[in-house]
């Protein structure tokens, strides 16, 4: 698990691009935010996590799989990480963040991320706009 890349990892790169592509600004790591999201963008009060399938046990994904040995283990920790980014995306609902979970199934195919993050990102903003009228 020595190899396994907290930051920089090629789905967290896909994403940045996508980021880049359609204009947003972001700054990375949001190390004092609850579940150190990925991607932070302050102004819209947005935090995008860039999650593995492997380890955050994307429901219904092919590559969500679970070990054929220790499987109790692995089990165990699959469960810590999902209770740990729910309770983190609670924490940042309830500080008035917008979070924004992209799977790296997702990144695969580069015009559909970039189309699912436009989207996402759409609906973020203008739930989070404030009420000017």
């Amino acid at each position: 698990m020595r190899r396994v890349r907290r930051r920089d990892t090629a789905p967290e790169l896909a994403v940045r691009r996508a980021l880049r592509r359609l204009g947003v600004h972001y700054r990375l790591q949001g190390k004092e935010l609850p579940g150190n999201p990925d991607i932070v963008n302050r102004r819209r009060k947005l935090a995008l996590f860039v999650h593995g399938c492997f380890w955050h046990r994307h429901p219904g994904c092919r590559l969500s799989s679970t070990p054929k040995t220790r499987t109790e283990f692995w089990e165990a920790k699959f469960a810590r990480n999902v209770e740990r980014d729910r309770r983190a995306e609670i924490e940042l609902t309830e500080g008035g963040w917008s979070v924004v979970v992209i799977w790296e199934c997702q990144t695969k195919d580069f015009d559909r991320l970039l189309k699912d993050l436009s989207e996402s990102l759409t609906t973020t903003i203008v739930s989070n706009a404030p009420n000017r009228g």
